[in-house]
């Protein structure tokens, strides 16, 4: 195998193991919750052959380890089993979902990135001034604020008395496009709060750090003035790290959307997981959480490949 590969193909080697352990946790917490979900299905008053006839069913009579087997074998192969309440197969529930959800996710992340940037970069130029101090405040701000609250005052503020944007819901963004980034932006904005702050510190730190090395002397020396130094030399060496970041929002983002979809009423694949279990409708969760976890993982493998492009001698590790 070529040398560059080999970086790739050890990731790709280390996917399967984590979606097993993931999935495994996840399936046995799921043995824990209280209450025989067989008794739920059948009703409290049924027969204990009715029960025990609904456990052979759904295979909940065997052991866990036959359980869980037989549900990861066919969800390698795609099958994902069917919602125990509604009869609905979990891969088409989560996919009719799951659009709604990263709509609201890739507008957070692309609005952390547009404001933090600029305040991360004008944070760095006037390091120890004013502009500093005021960036950091609002990253302290952004950073402490909780998401839920900024949803709710959006709600209240834009939606409710302006009436600006709609409050709750969501629209198919192919069949209207408009309609779906409305319903979406004020989602996005709650969640991107967080995100905008920890893009300006990372950023300011990392230029803040270049801005006082050995390199950037050995340039000021030559005769750029520090505008130039900035821009085209100091913004090249920030690339790894807005690659980390970025990895590491969407991720978060992505476990945030629970809350957010919760206070609009989006109907997303957390609140999809949510209603799920309350009701107790194990295989949509598995389903979800396998998703999620394969999600996560392709995402961390892209960035893990970014890396090598922007910085060869990452190539190698």
């Amino acid at each position: 195998m070529p040398t560059r590969f080999r970086p790739i193909a050890r990731r790709l080697a280390q996917i399967l193991p984590v979606i097993v352990l993931a999935t495994f946790v996840v399936f046995g917490l799921l043995q824990l919750v209280p209450g025989d979900l067989a008794v739920t299905l059948a009703g409290e008053s049924a027969s204990p052959e009715r029960i025990a006839e609904i456990r052979a069913l759904y295979g909940m009579d065997r052991s866990f380890l036959s359980q869980y087997g037989h549900w990861l074998f066919n969800a390698m192969q795609g099958d994902l089993a069917r919602s125990i309440l509604s009869g609905v197969e979990v891969r088409e529930a989560i996919f009719q979902r799951l659009p709604n959800t990263l709509l609201i996710v890739v507008m957070a992340l692309l609005f952390a990135l547009l404001i933090g940037l600029p305040l991360g970069i004008a944070a760095a130029r006037h390091a120890g001034s004013l502009t500093d101090s005021t960036v950091s405040a609002i990253s302290a701000l952004g950073v402490a604020l909780p998401n839920f609250w900024l949803a709710m005052i959006l709600v209240s503020i834009v939606a409710m008395d302006l009436r600006l944007l709609p409050a709750t819901g969501a629209a198919p963004l192919l069949q209207d496009p408009v309609a779906a980034l409305r319903h979406a932006l004020l989602p996005a904005i709650a969640l991107a709060a967080g995100g905008v702050a920890e893009v300006a510190r990372q950023l300011r730190g990392t230029l803040v750090e270049f801005m006082t090395s050995q390199a950037v002397r050995t340039l000021r020396a030559k005769g750029l003035s520090p505008a130039v130094i900035l821009w085209k030399h100091g913004l090249k060496n920030v690339g790894v790290t807005l690659l980390t970041v970025g990895g590491l929002l969407f991720n978060r983002m992505l476990g945030a959307t629970v809350v957010i979809e919760a206070v609009f009423a989006i109907p997303g694949i957390g609140s999809l997981m949510v209603q799920a279990a309350i009701n107790k409708d194990f295989p949509i969760v598995q389903g979800v959480v396998l998703v999620l976890v394969v999600m996560v993982i392709l995402i961390n493998l892209t960035i893990d490949m970014l890396y090598g492009l922007i910085d060869p001698r990452m190539r190698q590790r």
